[in-house]
């Protein structure tokens, strides 16, 4: 059995890597791009256009793909664009409550299987001063929500209702109970 990450995001290599499942890393070429406006199927169609990427190349391997946001406000939020983008998002989240979404998906051409899911979790902000986030911006880049709950230095996340490992980016208990499911099928 050959299994395939399609992301190179270090947080989902080390999360996956938890399981004891043996996988290599061919990260998505894809574009990423949706125009759903509904924060649950937009991950699981950017997941699913990952997996589909690189399963592509990779037709006889199990592909995992992922996608990772945050929506608050009314707003979905992906990873910034540039520092004053991150300042801009952090504002937004500052001391606010917000949803973490993570689409997943696990795909084999050659068997024509395919499953996939989302899950959700809550995080509350903390209230932070300019200052502080002024400090933090910039500082997570390549995470949905400009800041890293797993990251001991980042005091932005107060309290997380759900799964902690989702907000992190691969949310590991949902995806083990999806794999048992795929490999049954």
């Amino acid at each position: 059995m050959y299994i395939v990450l399609a992301s190179k995001s270090p947080r989902r290599i080390e999360l996956l890597k938890t399981l004891g499942i043996k996988f290599d890393v061919i990260p998505s070429q894809c574009e990423e791009k949706s125009t759903k406006k509904r924060p649950s199927i937009r991950v699981k169609e950017l997941a699913i256009q990952k997996a589909f990427d690189v399963a592509q190349k990779y037709p006889r391997a199990i592909v995992i793909g992922a996608d990772t946001l945050v929506y608050c406000k009314g707003e979905i939020i992906g990873k910034p664009k540039d520092k004053q983008d991150a300042l801009r998002i952090l504002h937004k989240l500052n001391g606010a409550w917000q949803r973490v979404y993570t689409g997943v998906c696990i795909m084999n051409l050659q068997t024509q299987k395919m499953l996939f899911g989302c899950e959700i979790s809550q995080c509350k902000a903390r209230k932070l001063s300019d200052k502080e986030l002024a400090h933090l911006a910039g500082k997570h880049m390549d995470k949905a929500g400009a800041y890293a709950v797993q990251d001991n230095e980042d005091p932005f996340i107060e309290k997380i209702v759900g799964s902690k490992t989702n907000v992190v980016g691969f949310p590991v208990e949902f995806f083990s109970k999806l794999f048992k499911e795929f490999l049954a099928l």
